[in-house]
């Protein structure tokens, strides 16, 4: 018998704020619907009854980045069209995720060599977590990367600048900005 045995009821879980934090996020994560190309019908795919997306916590795909929290960029990206990703990434609240599934999203696939339109790798416009490699990878595989998320989600760990102090309202109703540190 270990030294917790016996000491709490039945039922009774105990855990750290960041653990139950992260527990949260990682069983609610919202992607963005953002596809692009080819690689947007296995995305689809991956959210139908038979691969079912939902059973991992991101069946709600958003139509705003503002309620996403999980970017995936399914396609190919275009130079035209880099400047609007990163504009809907930077829409997006932290923190903030990034699959990019399929090889013309990774690498700029079969076009990058002839077309002069093509982005080499959407990891040039923003910060991709998570590679999904396939022409065009399976559903499965994206369930894949959305799982490799959620282990990055489960090891993050709070730190003092990852906690933004909000503004603390002052008796006379104006707002008081939070004084700033430098260490």
């Amino acid at each position: 018998m270990t030294w917790i045995e016996g000491r709490f009821e039945e039922n009774v879980i105990t855990t750290t704020l960041e653990q139950a934090m992260n527990w949260a996020q990682e069983s609610s994560i919202w992607p963005m619907t953002f596809g692009l190309a080819c690689c947007a019908i296995e995305m689809m795919a991956s959210g139908a009854s038979r691969f079912d997306i939902d059973r991992f916590g991101a069946g709600a795909f958003r139509a705003t980045p503002r309620q996403a929290d999980l970017m995936i960029v399914a396609g190919t990206v275009t130079y035209k069209m880099a400047s609007r990703v990163k504009r809907l990434y930077e829409q997006m609240p932290d923190p903030k995720y990034v699959i990019a599934m399929g090889a013309c999203t990774v690498g700029g696939g079969p076009y990058f060599k002839y077309g002069y339109h093509v982005v080499k790798g959407v990891d040039l416009v923003v910060p991709v977590d998570v590679y999904v490699p396939g022409c065009p990878p399976r559903p499965e595989a994206l369930l894949e990367g959305v799982m490799r998320i959620q282990d990055k989600i489960k090891a993050r760990k709070l730190t003092k600048d990852s906690i933004q102090q909000l503004p603390v309202p002052h008796h006379s109703g104006h707002v008081q900005e939070p004084e700033v540190v430098i260490a």
